[in-house]
């Protein structure tokens, strides 16, 4: 690909300085933490440190002051080695900052973001409910005016971070009767599940930090991938939130949770397209290494075309990767490109590690290399932030939306 299309100077950097961290620090636990299913605190600290938790914001907010490219580029570049890091900071980044970042007051945006974007708490965005899955208007939390504060019930499932995370954005009906229009997002906060631990590493806590009264983590999710990741419940028993915490407009938070989306979906895509690039190296080296009858299998036609396919179609998911990103960054619509994107390099990740475990042969279904992980990583890429039939829908409105009324 030629990276001049999309990327400058500062962008090599970051890359350079991400694949470094990932390979040094990240590769040598992933196994590990795929078995013990543990968050990695530790090397979540030295993100915090390189400033990977905070890429795309101001310094002025306690983040990197990179770009929005820079912030696709260490998704993409964690993901080649475990998706579970590069989708523990995509949800921190895109689902449980940026709506505050967008969406907030100033007084919002300092009293949270600078905790989120130095990596002193991790944060979340809680949207899915048993109901309410890619039918995101079907929220049933609800939010009652009680005057000086709003009180909450309800609950959220499959929410990454819900039980390491501080800090939230959720969604709750504060308007029955108004579908869609009746969704309002609010700031919640609440202890991490991992007092003690963060204490140790000292991250990941702030005991500073007003909490959010009724607002607790649920069940841990047993996952079929992702599984160093934080997945499980957000639970609402009367919570109290003060009015101070509404964000964005009353009613208005379906439309901006849609928008927060959008972004996610390029998230989605980086995160993808890392773990199909990754599973590619793999079995590219395996086929240079791995003899049979007399010959390294990569002399084989069947092996020279998987790996002929997984070569292009990379190339292809990176220029639909970083377009869409290059549209975000500039402020431009991004909608139908993200979906594409995401859609893309989903079905990609699953179609590539397949084959990469399928060139591995028996070893490829064992723990003894990674592309096993990769391919339980791969699958649920194809669901989350939007299924794959939703990206469909999406693409298909977005094409025919001046045709078909």
């Amino acid at each position: 690909m030629d990276e001049s299309l999309y990327f400058e100077e500062q962008h090599h950097q970051v890359r350079e300085m991400v694949r470094d961290f990932a390979l040094s620090e990240v590769a040598p636990v992933a196994r590990d933490l795929d078995r013990t299913q543990e968050f990695p605190w530790e090397t979540i600290k030295q993100m915090g440190e390189l400033g990977l938790l905070g890429v795309p914001w101001s310094e002025e907010l306690g983040g990197a002051g990179m770009d929005q490219i820079s912030y696709y580029i260490a998704i993409h570049e964690l993901g080649k080695v475990d998706a579970s890091h590069a989708l523990t900071l995509s949800a921190h980044t895109n689902l449980g900052t940026s709506p505050i970042v967008e969406f907030g007051t100033d007084a919002q945006r300092q009293t949270y973001v600078p905790l989120l974007a130095s990596g002193q708490v991790m944060g979340g965005f809680g949207l899915t409910e048993p109901g309410a899955g890619s039918d995101a208007g079907g929220t049933a939390t609800t939010a009652v005016d009680k005057g000086d504060h709003y009180l909450l019930n309800g609950s959220k499932i499959f929410i990454t971070n819900a039980g390491v995370g501080e800090i939230f954005v959720a969604t709750a009906r504060t308007e029955p009767g108004k579908g869609s229009r009746g969704i309002t997002s609010f700031i919640v906060t609440k202890d991490t599940v991992d007092i003690d631990r963060c204490r140790a590493v000292g991250v990941g806590h702030v005991d500073a930090l007003p909490k959010t009264p009724g607002v607790r983590a649920g069940k841990k999710e047993e996952k079929m991938g992702w599984r160093a990741s934080d997945t499980r419940e957000l639970l609402f028993e009367d919570a109290i939130v003060p009015k101070e915490n509404l964000l964005g407009t009353l009613g208005q938070g379906f439309v901006n949770f849609l928008k927060t989306l959008d972004g996610g979906r390029i998230g989605i895509a980086a995160l993808s397209l890392g773990i199909a690039e990754g599973a590619y190296e793999q079995a590219r080296q395996y086929a240079g290494m791995r003899k049979q009858f007399g010959q390294a299998i990569g002399a084989f036609q069947g092996v020279h075309f998987a790996l002929a396919d997984m070569a292009m179609e990379i190339e292809a998911g990176t220029h639909l990767l970083y377009s869409a990103a290059r549209l975000k960054q500039a402020g431009k619509p991004f909608k139908k490109e993200a979906a594409m994107a995401k859609l893309f390099c989903s079905e990609l990740a699953m179609r590539t590690t397949t084959k990469a475990v399928q060139i591995f042969g028996g070893y490829g279904y064992t723990t003894e290399y990674p592309v096993e992980r990769m391919m339980r990583d791969a699958k649920v890429c194809e669901i989350g932030e939007g299924t794959s039939e939703i990206q469909r829908i999406v693409i298909a409105r977005e094409i025919l939306g001046k045709i078909v009324r």
